[in-house]
């Protein structure tokens, strides 16, 4: 079992940044990928950012080049670091965590709200 805590979310004007952080707890060890999603409202959950523990990250077309995903493997630890925000990056964020054996967990999510 895993158990994902997220932090960092909260109310920022266009144009801020913000940085997101989710710590894990449990069988650490057996985790492959750690990723970002977000669910708008009235929208579906999609992937924000994903990386594996050499740092390799993938990112979805609409957070390219504002928004960076970094793992700390000795705190077991990914931080999303969110620049040039957006209205439309309003959503509540979950953290997410793949096994070794095919396991998923989610965090409880954090919202993060962009409006002047």
């Amino acid at each position: 079992q895993v158990q994902l805590v997220e932090s960092g979310g909260g109310l920022v004007q266009p144009g801020g940044s913000l940085r997101l952080s989710c710590a894990a707890s449990g069988s650490r060890s057996s985790i492959t990928d750690m990723a970002w999603y977000r669910q708008g409202p009235g929208k579906q959950r999609e992937l924000v950012a994903i990386i594996n523990r050499v740092s390799t990250a993938i990112y979805g077309d609409s957070v390219k080049g504002r928004f960076t995903i970094s793992i700390d493997n000795d705190k077991n630890t990914v931080y999303l670091q969110m620049n040039s925000l957006r209205p439309e990056d309003t959503a509540v964020y979950y953290c997410n965590a793949a096994t070794a054996l095919g396991g998923t967990y989610w965090g409880q999510g954090t919202q993060v709200t962009v409006s002047s």
